[in-house]
């Protein structure tokens, strides 16, 4: 094949997991987002900045085809995970590089000679699969942030000490804002480490969580966070302890790190500021915080399955009496400093935190408490966005790179948390406009941090700024049918489609009944016949197959949501026909759904298509400027996700991977055709 001559030498690729079209262009037009209108007036889009999505509308799923080119049903990661052949309550988890079975076009810049750098892009880029020296690849192994899955352990935490608070107290995992106690004994010899966030999923198969309700984990309203409390007492048989200072106890890695606090008083004797220290006898603090002080990245040490390991905290002083009488502290989820685990070639990493530091932990909080969203979720977000962009930078400016794949989720952690509060749904903790607020602050955020790319188009890069899909405010209660972590079985129970064991007493118990169960909702958008010879439980004869999907169909179809009367189902398709939404093939359910307009989970049960409240999609977003691309240009033309990489090839002169599917949108090109 004869070599094309390259269009533009410097391609950048800026993801941005969950923007929206629809909630950019309006926060464009009020003025709100400038940088992004900067890239809309130097370069090309939809006059809706839509591009048309692939399905699952899920993150590793959509984030894979926009790096080869093709669909669910050629590159094999049809959702968060894969089915296994241990049964239909058995799931692998596929945010792994060798579930692709496709060709991403960043092994083909690398083959050409580019010096190519992949950052953080949740599907099929850990591990490389590539040992061309022009590739670096940067972790990959979830969508949230840049070892998120691998070295972030523990839980934010929120503590409260109090001069009547009696003893001290921690508890694991609470799902609300509140300072609940639960002694903690034995406190010479802790018997239980921190908890890995994420790494329950990324076992080899993982049994899925029956649900009984119509709840499930899509969502992530709310993430957990641990809470503990602390008497504060006058400080005693301290090394470095000044007249008047008192003292509480923070409890880190569920108890086996204690840190003794001090808190002290200024020159007029009101109580201003706190200071961490390994032990009394040590005469320097680990860091000392001042009120409404956040401080990201805090050295210290922490136990990761029970192993002690160096990391970093972020921490906020949230409030502190001026009498030292009461306090609370926020304290981050711990991030491991050796993160180069996940960073290919592992001399990568020292250039990485000799140029922007360690990797900030990322917060996931969802409580509904404006106090821990508004002073330090978006504190934490801005710490990583400008830790990334810095990183890039370097990478960039001094490294040498020419081709970049990157990878940002603050919007999308938002949307999961907020989105469906947009509007007055009766059950808000907050006005719908302080969730629309919190919207906006995030959105504002992302401009900033795409606002810090805009330079590198004076200097003939082009640059990509696209989504994996976004999330919709729905109109109506949802109606989850399928679940990341579980089978949800409330809708298809009443469709007569999953059973439940009972107990004697007839009440259902957790654990499907598969003498009775035809079929099950199992991961995104996928629902699975009970298959003898296929299924370790199955009951439906192979020849009955085909009725049976027609069946499920038709009760899907027929369901009507409880409150509207309406159906809620707006496509069901049996596997062969899926082709048609890019999905089908072995990875995808005997018959895939997707919810109607107005009764979506979030975005997983949804057509890319969809339309939500206050001005919200699934859509993903288009937007490309630079070298090669025309200015100012509208294009009638709905860009699919399938084609950036032919675009992007055609741009950078080299051939399509192998089993891309898209066309060249030659639309949005400068070069006639």
């Amino acid at each position: 094949m004869t070599k094309r001559q390259a269009i533009s030498d410097k391609i950048m690729i800026l993801g941005c997991d969950g923007m929206d079209p629809r909630l950019t262009k309006k926060y464009v037009a009020e003025g709100k987002m400038p940088h992004v209108a900067e890239f809309i007036r130097r370069g090309a889009a939809n006059e809706d900045l839509v591009l048309l999505g692939g399905h699952p509308t899920v993150t590793p799923s959509m984030w894979t085809t926009l790096s080869t080119g093709c669909y669910a049903n050629v590159h094999g990661i049809t959702g968060f995970d894969v089915s296994s052949p241990k049964g239909l309550d058995y799931i692998r988890y596929a945010l792994d590089s060798s579930t692709s079975k496709a060709e991403p076009l960043w092994n083909v810049f690398a083959e050409a000679g580019k010096k190519t750098l992949v950052w953080h892009w949740p599907g099929c880029s850990w591990p490389p699969t590539s040992d061309n020296p022009n590739l670096m690849v940067v972790d990959g192994t979830s969508p949230g942030s840049v070892g998120m899955s691998t070295v972030q352990f523990d839980s934010d935490m929120l503590v409260g000490a109090n001069e009547s608070i009696a003893e001290l107290t921690f508890l694991r995992n609470v799902d609300e804002n509140v300072i609940t106690p639960c002694t903690i004994t034995g406190m010479d010899v802790p018997d239980s480490g921190g908890i890995d966030q994420l790494g329950n999923l990324i076992a080899p198969e993982n049994h899925l969580i029956i649900r009984e309700k119509e709840e499930g984990s899509i969502g992530c309203v709310n993430t957990p966070m641990d809470v503990a409390q602390s008497p504060i007492k006058p400080a005693e048989g301290w090394a470095a302890a000044p007249a008047g200072a008192k003292e509480f106890t923070l409890l880190l890695s569920g108890g086996l790190v204690v840190r003794p606090v001090l808190i002290l008083a200024n020159a007029q004797g009101e109580y201003d500021r706190i200071a961490i220290y390994k032990n009394k006898k040590e005469t320097q603090p680990i860091v000392t915080l001042t009120e409404g002080e956040f401080r990201d990245r805090i050295l210290d040490i922490g136990y990761k399955n029970e192993q002690k390991v160096d990391c970093v905290r972020n921490m906020k002083l949230v409030h502190l009496e001026k009498d030292g009488s009461e306090l609370k502290l926020y304290v981050s989820s711990a991030m491991e400093i050796d993160f180069s685990g996940v960073v290919h070639p592992k001399a990568l990493y020292d250039v990485i935190v000799d140029a922007a530091g360690y990797a900030p932990p990322t917060a996931m909080l969802g409580q509904q408490e404006d106090e821990l969203i508004n002073k330090i979720m978006f504190s934490t977000w801005n710490v990583t966005a400008q830790w990334q962009a810095k990183a890039l930078q370097e990478m960039l400016d001094h490294q040498g790179v020419e081709i970049l794949f990157s990878h940002y989720h603050a919007i999308d952690l938002q949307e999961h948390m907020f989105i469906r509060y947009m509007t007055d749904k009766g059950y808000n903790k907050m006005p719908p406009e302080t969730y629309q607020q919190y919207m906006e602050d995030i959105y504002v955020q992302t401009d900033n941090y795409l606002g810090q790319f805009l330079k590198y188009l004076d200097q003939g890069w082009t640059i990509f700024i696209v989504s994996d899909h976004a999330q919709v405010c729905s109109k109506h209660d949802f109606v989850a049918i399928g679940d990341l972590l579980g089978i949800n079985v409330g809708l298809m129970s009443e469709v007569g489609l999953t059973a439940l064991k009972k107990d004697a007493d007839g009440n259902p118990l957790p654990e499907i009944d598969w003498e009775h169960t035809l079929a099950v909702a199992q991961r995104e958008s996928h629902i699975y016949v009970n298959l003898r010879g296929r299924d370790p439980h199955g009951i439906v004869a192979p020849e009955e197959k085909y009725e049976v999907e027609e069946e499920i169909m038709t009760r899907l179809y027929g369901y009507r949501h409880p409150v509207t009367g309406k159906r809620v189902i707006a496509l069901a398709l049996r596997n062969k026909d899926a082709v048609l939404l890019g999905l089908g093939g072995p990875e995808s359910g005997d018959v895939v759904y997707f919810v109607a307009e107005g009764y979506n989970y979030d975005h997983a049960d949804s057509l890319s298509t969809t339309w939500g409240e206050a001005d919200t999609s699934v859509s993903p977003i288009f937007i490309a400027a630079g070298k090669g691309i025309k200015e100012n240009c509208q294009t009638p033309r709905i860009i699919r996700q399938v084609d950036v990489v032919p675009t992007m090839a055609y741009l950078g002169g080299v051939r399509v991977p192998k089993q891309c599917e898209g066309a060249l949108a030659y639309q949005i090109l400068e070069e006639e055709f």
